[in-house]
């Protein structure tokens, strides 16, 4: 069975490297006909890849994006966290969290809070990390409510009839129990902030990558398009797979949760 399982995952790694190995050679082909405005070849977007690496000023973009997904991540779960958390604790607010501010927000675009935030902020970096957290503070809910639903009422009842206060039944069931779930929160949340990202920094940012795909799409210099494209797609994939994936394997063997 191990034998089987290990020749299927080469099977799957060799059919994943040749998908992406078939789209450079059809990219290449039609990089050769193509002005280079509309598509360029993979060659000349690493030529820019590489310019644009060796140049210190557009770091200083790189850290503004992250600086914006990392607060706003943060932002986003801790407000979150607290509105699923009273919800929970204070059953007349249930369905004004569950049933009118999570939906509201799970529904309303990403772009017009871009907007909204630029007539009440302006252009800076609050208006940016508002609108990415305001599209993201939905997972942080639903997954925080999820995280509270799964733990074993039995358990908070027995630490209750031994004399427990409820910040220590708080502090040693249930925050570790929602460890599991404020991960899992994160993870998603890093992901589906640099799509909103982009969007915010594009409208209402003065420096990230989405202020610089801006500039780039002014002056039709589309090998940068792609290259701020592949460094966000890069970032996401190495962080996710390098950092995050790690640690749900240490949760996993921690708390039973995969």
């Amino acid at each position: 069975m191990i034998t089987a399982a290990v020749s299927l995952e080469r099977r799957r790694r060799r059919v994943a490297h040749g998908v992406t190995l078939a789209f450079l050679a059809v990219w290449s082909v039609a990089g050769l006909t193509a002005p280079s405005y509309l598509l360029p070849s993979p060659w000349l977007v690493a030529e820019r890849m590489i310019e644009f690496l060796g140049d210190p000023h557009m770091w200083v973009h790189i850290g503004v994006s992250f600086e914006h997904i990392f607060v706003s991540v943060l932002a986003s779960i801790v407000i979150g966290g607290i509105l699923a958390i009273l919800a929970h604790y204070v059953p007349v607010l249930r369905l004004a969290v569950h049933g009118r501010i999570c939906p509201f927000l799970n529904s309303f675009a990403g772009t017009g809070w871009v907007l909204l935030a630029i007539l009440w902020f302006g252009l800076n970096d609050f208006t940016v990390v508002f609108a990415i957290a305001m599209v993201l503070i939905p997972f942080a809910i639903i997954n925080t409510r999820l995280g509270l639903d799964s733990i074993d009422p039995d358990i908070v009842e027995m630490a209750h009839s031994f004399g427990r206060s409820g910040w220590i039944r708080f502090r040693l069931i249930v925050l570790p129990a929602l460890t599991p779930f404020v991960f899992s929160t994160l993870r998603i949340c890093f992901g589906v902030a640099w799509k909103a990202a982009l969007t915010a920094e594009l409208f209402g940012g003065d420096a990230g990558f989405g202020h610089l795909f801006n500039l780039a799409r002014q002056d039709y210099d589309t090998p940068l398009v792609l290259v701020i494209i592949t460094l966000m797609i890069a970032s996401v994939y190495a962080i996710d797979r390098y950092v995050f994936e790690p640690v749900q394997a240490f949760l996993a063997a921690h708390y039973e949760f995969a």
